[in-house]
């Protein structure tokens, strides 16, 4: 657990410059902003000030999911996804959730499987990128 990390609300423009750095190398930061955005709950952690992990999360009844989950490349290993996740949970439950989930890249499906979610054995591609629908009971 990292003790330096502040985890906060924050804007939806305030996840577009991560979110392309880490998730979309080389697009244009007008790529970043969705429509779905705004309705959708947007948290960053923030350490020393600067903001290096966001994540978004949209609410469907009891259902939440987070998408865009970036963690700042040189931040990466060093429990700050693991604590943004936690932090997530623990807001969707007390929001009255029963379930979050995602679409995992396929590079980071053992992260989520740690974090105590499980495989749906949905599977799909989007972009050239392999994804697995995940989820958990909170």
């Amino acid at each position: 657990m990292t003790t330096s990390l502040y985890i906060e609300q924050i804007t939806p423009q305030l996840t577009w410059r991560l979110r392309r750095d880490e998730l979309y190398p080389g697009e244009y930061m007008f790529n970043m902003e969705m429509e779905e955005d705004n309705h959708a709950m947007h948290f960053g952690g923030f350490m020393d000030n600067k903001l290096i992990a966001v994540v978004s999360l949209f609410q469907n009844g009891t259902d939440f999911q987070f998408r865009k989950f970036a963690v700042q490349a040189n931040q990466q290993g060093k429990g700050i996804g693991r604590e943004l996740l936690q932090y997530i949970t623990d807001f969707a439950k007390a929001e009255g959730g029963t379930r979050i989930w995602c679409n995992a890249r396929d590079t980071a499906i053992q992260f989520y499987i740690k974090a105590g979610f499980t495989s749906t054995g949905e599977v799909f591609a989007r972009k050239g990128v392999n994804f697995e629908i995940l989820e958990k009971a909170i």
